[in-house]
């Protein structure tokens, strides 16, 4: 056991001499879909791409103005929390956002101030949700990158394709080859209710599995309650107005963002190769020998 978790330390090691960078670079503008698959999509690598959005009318368009004007009046799901942290551990619960249905412009109303209102307000569902509720928007935007859809066989998973329009977020990333120093621990589902005088409840979800989830702050992290996170080697970047992330599949994240912020998300399958299989191993061997 001691012969695995040694080989675990050193796996990370490895994989940062080999391939991965210290920070995250830069690219002056989009690849051929070969060149991205090679460079970046294969050793499964994030970068910051410039100018790959550069022609899109939402960088110019969207404002609070010209959004009341187009989609003011279309209800659209809103998620809400005490603290803006959704799908996050809170005590011993794995908390979800309460959903909302609400105006477009009554979530601007309370995001510039308009409205008072306890509680953080963002649109953050994932399935489509600019698509499916604001269809009136995907004109200013394209609606799938044309060199991620031809440099990707489409499988399951997500590559993900991160495009700030306002604002920026900030991100911390940790490769999946740091698995090992990453714990988790089982957290029975809730969701936040905000009540009548405003304050949140937590409600536990009926008759639901445990949710494996990460404990720990990258923030703040408790070293002494989780001493293997010091062996991680976190990538922070900030990704601002106009510049595009491409996040792999299978790194972990955290995310930031300023306020107002709005960015456009494009998912793209995995392929499930060798790399998949590398890390259900690593996973499976970081499980069975505990804390390192």
């Amino acid at each position: 056991m001691d012969a695995v978790k040694e080989c675990l330390r050193n796996f990370p090691k490895e994989a940062r001499e080999l391939y991965l960078n210290d920070t995250v670079p830069y690219l002056d503008g989009p690849l051929s879909p070969l060149q991205f698959y090679r460079d970046w999509i294969g050793p499964n690598k994030p970068c910051i791409i410039h100018n790959a959005f550069s022609d899109w009318p939402a960088l110019s368009k969207w404002n609070a103005t010209y959004l009341r004007e187009k989609v003011g009046s279309k209800v659209i799901s809103v998620a809400v929390t005490p603290n803006g942290y959704a799908d996050a551990v809170n005590g011993d619960r794995f908390v979800m956002p309460e959903e909302r249905q609400m105006t477009f412009s009554s979530l601007l109303d309370i995001i510039e101030g308009k409205v008072k209102c306890s509680g953080v307000f963002y649109v953050q569902k994932q399935c489509s949700n600019l698509t499916e509720e604001l269809p009136e928007l995907t004109g200013d935007v394209q609606t799938h990158i044309l060199w991620m859809s031809e440099a990707l066989v489409h499988k399951d998973h997500y590559e993900n394709l991160y495009c700030v329009i306002t604002g920026q977020k900030e991100f911390i990333l940790l490769p999946p080859t740091d698995r090992p120093f990453i714990p988790y621990e089982l957290y029975q589902p809730a969701t936040y209710r905000q009540k009548e005088d405003g304050n949140f409840e937590i409600v536990d979800e009926e008759d639901s599995t445990k949710v494996p989830w990460i404990p720990l702050d990258p923030l703040n992290p408790d070293y002494d309650r989780y001493p293997s996170y010091r062996l991680a080697k976190p990538l922070l970047c900030t990704v601002k107005a106009g510049e595009m992330l491409y996040l792999p599949s299978l790194w972990f994240h955290h995310v930031r963002q300023s306020h107002g912020c709005i960015a456009v998300n494009f998912w793209y399958d995995m392929e499930y190769d060798m790399k998949y299989n590398y890390f259900q191993l690593v996973e499976s061997l970081t499980n069975a020998v505990g804390s390192l």
